[in-house]
């Protein structure tokens, strides 16, 4: 029987190929071609660059001579990532910076906010990229669900802490990575920190429709100041083989037709990474803030992503649980 199972899900495996192949679906993006000295002189901060999107994104920067720092967790693994795509870019490259950065840490989200405002003159691109999946039920160092703390807390601090430096940048850009999957989710104010129930499903939702309201109120915020010198948008990748899903548990014998499922209908890491990098150094985005972008075009959000009130509260709550005051 299992064997009988395992040349089911190769063979069906193989008919997604051919289906694949015969009706080819429309990628994220085609991929763009920009000047290879686009970003001379600009640096760019990646969180989460050492895997995935953000390991794409920050080796097509470096390609375009971008000062890029790698914010990450895992200090081995992004050196490693940092002499793969300093390879693959070629001699002619920018310039790699690796940094400390655990998000499920607000302590150290303010330490390297402290080294970048101590070594940097300037941050011309921010991207809120790093991300957790569907984790089991952990917390982060402050107590706060995992998902939430990550996905949307440490980055909310993040952008906060570096926003000054941002503005004296200008024109500079803040780029936030959610997800379609925001579309199931709806912030639970009464609970916010799953403390009475959790579903991690639910919970990565949550966060990822917190990434579209922060946006929304980050941009808003800027403009009611009269400031319009940093632009804020955000996007949803679609699909992407990468290591996000990791917690996400697969029957071994369906493995197989899954790795192929994901082969024929996933996007690349590298195809999942143009629209960040479009909103990072296109012109045709100079200017534009407060949208969501998914394959390089505008998306029409559901109305609660772009909710006034709902970005307003979670802004005011998100500010008492990280301990800072407004903007």
């Amino acid at each position: 029987m299992s064997a009988a199972i395992i040349v089911a899900a190769v063979v069906g495996g193989g008919i997604l190929l051919i289906v694949r192949r015969m009706f080819p679906r429309k990628k994220a993006a085609q991929l763009l071609p920009y000047p290879t000295d686009m970003m001379r002189g600009k640096t760019v901060i990646v969180t989460g660059a050492n895997s995935g999107i953000g390991k794409a994104v920050a080796g097509e920067l470096l390609k375009l001579q971008a000062r890029v720092i790698m914010a990450c967790r895992d200090q081995q693994r992004a050196k490693e990532a940092a002499l793969e795509i300093k390879k693959q870019a070629g001699p002619e490259c920018g310039e790699v910076v690796i940094k400390q950065l655990d998000l499920a840490s607000l302590q150290s989200v303010r330490c390297f906010c402290e080294e970048i405002l101590k070594e940097e003159q300037k941050v011309d691109v921010l991207i809120n990229n790093a991300g957790i999946y569907q984790c089991p039920y952990t917390k982060t160092e402050e107590g706060f669900e995992m998902q939430l703390g990550v996905n949307h807390l440490g980055h909310f601090l993040l952008t906060h802490l570096l926003l000054d430096l941002l503005k004296r940048s200008s024109p500079s850009r803040v780029v936030v990575v959610s997800s379609k999957l925001y579309k199931y989710g709806s912030i639970n104010f009464n609970d916010l920190n799953s403390e009475s129930g959790y579903n991690k499903a639910f919970s990565y939702s949550q966060s990822k429709l917190a990434n579209l309201l922060f946006a929304h109120e980050l941009a808003r915020r800027l403009k009611d100041e009269g400031f319009t010198g940093v632009t804020v948008n955000a996007l949803t990748p679609g699909m992407v083989r990468t290591r996000l899903g990791r917690h996400i548990h697969i029957p071994f014998l369906a493995k197989p037709l899954f790795y192929l499922a994901s082969l024929a209908f996933f996007k690349s890491p590298l195809e999942g990474a143009q629209t960040p990098l479009y909103l990072a150094c296109s012109p045709d985005v100079e200017g534009v803030t407060g949208k969501c972008f998914a394959d390089c075009e505008e998306e029409e959000l559901l109305p609660k992503a772009t909710d006034d009130h709902a970005a307003r509260k979670l802004w005011d709550l998100s500010e008492t649980m990280v301990e800072i005051r407004s903007l």
